[in-house]
């Protein structure tokens, strides 16, 4: 980390302490106003806050007593856990005779258990439907996790990884109210609140979007009355959990020569000399015998730092939220200290609710992010896995290049460009074209992100019409673009032509050395959204136990993306209405009206049906007064969503048509264009449709311990395919597309949260578990063979090729040309080339006696059917750690996809650390990897049983301790709240295949980062 970066750092985290310490607010003179709160039933009660404005902040003592300092007809806000709060103004306070009554809240429908999913704001308990949802601000404190998706993996009930529910697909993230925002552009500040909506009946007012399930994202609000300021900053660095490690270059030669041994090729020809390996290994020439890596250019430390700003407050006419932030990451390659490379981010978030007359209130939200990367022109992290290590020297040292009495290399030097004592090198063959010189000396590359977001709501109570009837309109407008800038500067690269007793003696230049003086700019594309939606709720009791909650919504989005010119838009209809008795039995009823312009005229509408059930039946007589269960309620749903979000483009129910190749007829006098089809029509194409059933439950058990469970089916019905066993083969081009295929995905999921106190420690244990396999319950296949249908499995189940360990020299005969001929009682491989010893055998699967695509079967599965995630929480006294573990289990991995051929070099790739279990006669019976060849194999490197491995893993994601200083220090600082932190991600891994999972092969490395942090409130 660079000195100056860190005096930028804390000189900034200074001033802005400095600043908002101004801005502590002491108890301000005004008229002293004393009352007495008690319960519903006369009881004093302690411990309840009361907010004033401009900060002013009292509390009852024992007797339920409280004073405050106001000024003429100023609101104060009346709060305690557990009960309804009350806002009240100034004249209704008397002195200490007065008394203010406190309601207490029913279980789950306390402030804290208001659940905004999205469009609608529901109590915990009156929910039906499968619904997780966490409050953040309290966890931030002592999780100070940076982006949204780190904290929804391993916290957050029913998610696989970050955004996939229950196994479906990635999730509709809906932000403050809009659908299909990005969560990347958040950072973990600015959420209060994160909710999970996951089965049919959640999500059913969301539309067809919502096929996948819904992550409802809610960003802070300012409240009445509350004048907070936080300032959160933290500073640290992240160093490679792995690199890639590429064999050095002398034994890549000798694996070389040995490849070329082994496809047969004379080593004078084509083969590295020993002279050439010797030396090269000796190292005591680098110049004239290279050893190049260019993963040595990737720093062990880069650094992080990150300062976010957040302030809030307001009256009972108007509250603000505004967050500030910037966060820095520092590149992994940095060889150019006129570039600076690196990411910055910069987020200004404000939030305004304000009250425009007594029944109209509205909210206006902006977002702008601002998100530049400078890089060099040239990313060596790319370049490192096909760059050989003995081409040629990337640098020329100035002190290895002799030119005396050499007037043509003298005066070469003298125009030469010098970079820290070298010269830029390069290979004749390659010219001007290198990673090293063109990230030194070719300019930079700057790829700028900006983000503009804006919504406005407008709330109207309707009460004057009906009682319980409001209403709301919701408009908001995205705007994304993306662009690049970059000075293309040309430079010298130097061939060595000429080297003696070590020194260099000829050099051939190539290009020139000539700064670009103009900035070139190119688009990387937009998107711009407009969204918008209107709703009329209707909330009412009747005859005390009965009581109605209905919603009506009608919504419109609409997204353009550059380069496309059908904009995608959506539309439905949304209803839901939910009846209790008592808060006890519900039963909710919820659906859409969808319209789609993908699907043909006559089938764009279709309807979704939902229905759910819930019974509180810890309300019964005989659980009511239990000490054990203090909260049990029994829920079930089913539904059918129609969506057209799997209907991957438009018009895919006309006939397509394109230009095609010229004819000719009458001995060419005449021509015309071939007319093209690749589809048929369909006119009958409709939705696709989710059917779902969530059977489920939820308790809180002895004051301490909340489970909830669900065990769900959800059949994806009426996908749209190609059918193969309607049409014969040559009927391909003019096949439709009809909607068949369905994906059944069964499973459960559990959460439990644990929280207990002991004097000065507290625990808290959090864990969740989700199960879920999904398997193709119904294909149009034509198959010869049953064991390569798809139909009854799993769908990410891998096919390929059954390993049967290597051929071995037993295997062949040699016949009377020399040649080695595959023993006539295995089967011949299809696939071109002859094999030999040390290439993979495959099993025969359908006794043909010849290995081909037929004898590919089922060898695996991508998807892991469980995944989990594990969080403690100790804290004794003012000291607090959280430790959070996430894991799966049963999937597979493939080698052969995803790490640019590292586990599996073919021909001419470059050689890693695999090949050194390669195949020969010496190491027949311990061998990993098949024989080198220089040559492409098309025998060994196909998808098969020998490049799976086990990709399950438990990990330790995160770990924080923290420290809260005491409120005496607090209350000399000037502060509210001060802490201090130490974070850790990445800690640990156990997993069989620990070295494949880490590794990421041709970009940023998987890192371990550590910081350190400061917390302050004023």
């Amino acid at each position: 980390m660079k000195i100056n970066k860190l005096n930028r750092l804390y000189a900034l985290m200074c001033f802005t302490m400095l600043c908002f310490s101004s801005m502590i607010t002491a108890q301000t003179a005004g008229v002293k106003k004393s009352a007495t709160i008690v319960d519903e039933q006369g009881n004093p009660l302690s411990g309840v806050y009361i907010y004033g404005p401009n900060g002013v902040k009292s509390s009852t003592n024992s007797k339920g007593l409280f004073q405050i300092a106001l000024s003429n007809e100023e609101t104060v806000v009346i709060e305690k856990k557990g009960y309804e709060s009350q806002i009240i103004k100034l004249s209704t306070l008397s002195d200490l005779t007065g008394n203010i009554t406190l309601k207490k809240s029913d279980f789950l429908a306390t402030e804290d258990d208001k659940i905004n999913m999205g469009v609608v704001v529901k109590n915990r308990r009156d929910i039906v439907g499968a619904v997780s949802s966490t409050n953040t601000s309290d966890r931030l404190v002592y999780d100070n996790t940076q982006w949204v998706r780190d904290y929804i993996n391993g916290l957050t009930v029913g998610v696989r990884g970050s955004s996939n529910i229950r196994g479906l697909g990635n999730a509709l993230f809906v932000i403050d109210g809009v659908f299909g925002r990005d969560p990347n552009v958040l950072n973990m500040e600015e959420v209060d609140q994160i909710t999970v909506l996951k089965d049919a009946n959640a999500v059913a007012l969301y539309g067809s979007q919502a096929q996948n399930g819904v992550i409802v994202i809610n960003t802070k609000r300012g409240k009445i009355n509350k004048k907070e300021v936080n300032v959160n900053v933290r500073s640290g660095f992240r160093t490679p959990v792995a690199l890639p490690n590429y064999l050095d270059a002398a034994t890549f030669m000798e694996l070389r020569n040995e490849s070329f041994v082994n496809d047969g090729l004379d080593l004078n020809v084509v083969g590295f000399s020993q002279d050439k390996i010797q030396k090269t290994r000796e190292g005591l020439n680098p110049i004239e015998f290279p050893d190049v890596d260019l993963y040595d250019f990737v720093q062990p430390l880069v650094s992080t730092n990150t300062i976010t700003s957040e302030f809030s407050g307001g009256n009972d006419k108007s509250q603000y939220y505004v967050n500030v932030g910037w966060n820095y990451l520092e590149d992994w390659v940095n060889i150019n200290d006129d570039i600076n490379a690196a990411n910055n981010r910069f987020n200004v978030r404000g939030n305004i609710d304000f009250k425009v007359n007594d029944w109209i209130t509205s909210s206006i939200d902006g977002v702008a992010i601002f998100n530049n990367s400078k890089s060099a022109r040239a990313n060596l992290l790319s370049s490192g896995t096909t760059f050989l290590p003995f081409d040629y020297a990337p640098l020329i040292p100035i002190s290895s290049i002799d030119a005396t009495g050499n007037p043509e290399l003298q005066s070469l030097l003298a125009g030469a460009t010098v970079f820290n004592g070298n010269l830029l090198g390069t290979a004749q063959q390659i010219g001007v074209n290198t990673p090293i010189a063109r990230s030194i000396a070719g300019g930079y590359q700057e790829n700028v992100f900006r983000v503009t977001q804006f919504n406005n709501a407008i709330n109207f109570d309707l009460s004057r019409i009906t009682k319980g009837l409001t209403a709301k309109s919701y408009l908001s407008f995205d705007f994304y673009e993306g662009y690049t800038t970059s000075i293309q500067n040309e430079y010298r690269a130097y061939a060595i032509t000429g080297i003696q007793d070590g020194k260099v003696t000829g050099l051939q230049s190539f290009g020139q050395d000539k700064r670009d003086l103009k900035e070139s700019n190119s688009s990387n594309g937009f998107s711009s959204r407009v969204g918008m939606y209107g709703l009329i709720n209707y909330q009412n009791t009747f005859a005390s136990n009965h009581s109605i909650n209905t919603t009506f919504l009608g919504y419109f989005n609409s997204q353009k993306e550059a380069g496309t010119l059908q904009t995608n838009k959506d539309a439905h209809l949304g209803f839901q209405m939910t009846y209790d008795y008592k808060k006890k039995l519900y039963a909710d009823f919820s659906g859409a009206y969808i319209h789609s312009i993908k699907l043909p005229e006559g089938n764009r509408g279709g309807l979704s049906p939902t229905v759910g059930l819930g019974y509180v039946l810890s309300e019964e007589p005989f659980l009511k007064e239990s000490n054990f269960v203090n909260y049990l309620k029994l829920k079930a749903t089913g539904g059918i969503i129609k969506t057209d979000s799997g209907i991957d483009g438009y018009y895919l129910y006309d006939e397509n048509y394109s230009d095609g190749s010229n004819f000719t007829w009458a001995d060419g006098i005449y021509s015309n264009r071939r007319q093209n089809i690749s589809q048929g029509a369909n006119p009958n194409l409709g939705f696709e449709e989710r059917i779902d059933l969530n059977l489920g439950f939820e308790t809180y058990l002895m004051n301490s311990l909340w489970l909830e469970a669900n065990y769900f089916t959800t059949e994806i019905d009426k996908q749209l395919v190609f059918l193969a066993d309607q049409y014969p083969s040559y009927y391909n081009t003019f096949r439709p597309r009809n909607n068949f295929n369905a994906n059944l995905t069964k499973g459960f999921e559990l959460g439990l949260n644990f929280n207990k106190t002991f004097n000065d420690f507290s625990i808290g244990l959090g864990a969740n578990v989700l199960y879920t396999q999904t398997e193709a319950s119904k294909r149009s296949e034509t198959n010869e063979f049953d064991y390569q249908n798809r139909l009854g499995r799993e769908v990410s189940t891998i096919f390929g090729f059954q390993d049967l360990g290597f051929y071995k020299e037993s295997d062949f005969t040699t016949d009377t040309a020399g040649d080695l001929v595959l023993n006539s009682n295995l089967p011949d491989q299809s696939f071109g080339g002859a094999v030999k010893p040390g290439d993979i055998r495959y099993a025969d699967q359908n006794g043909d006696n010849v290995i081909d695509l037929n004898d590919q079967v089922a060898i695996g599965q991508n998807a892991s059917p469980w995944n989990y995630g594990v969080n403690v929480n100790l804290k004794y006294k003012r000291f607090n750690l959280f430790v959070l573990g996430t894991g799966q289990t049963g999937g597979d991995g493939n080698k052969l996809t995803g790490f640019s051929n590292y586990y599996s070099p073919n021909g001419a790739d470059k050689y890693s650390e695999e090949v050194l279990g390669r195949w020969t006669p010496q190491t027949a019976n311990t061998a990993t990897f098949p024989r080198l060849s220089s040559k492409e194999n098309q025998n060994n490197f196909r998808t098969s049983s020998f490049w799976l491995y086990d990709n399950s893993f438990f990990q330790i994601s995160r770990a924080q301790l923290t420290y809260e200083f005491t409120d005496a220090l607090c209350d000399k600082l000037g502060v509210e709240n001060f802490s201090l932190n130490f974070q850790g991600t990445n800690l640990a891994e156990v997993a069989k295949n620990r070295d494949i999972r880490q590794l990421n092969v041709g970009g940023n490395p998987l890192a371990r980062s550590y910081t350190f942090g400061v917390r302050v409130s004023f």
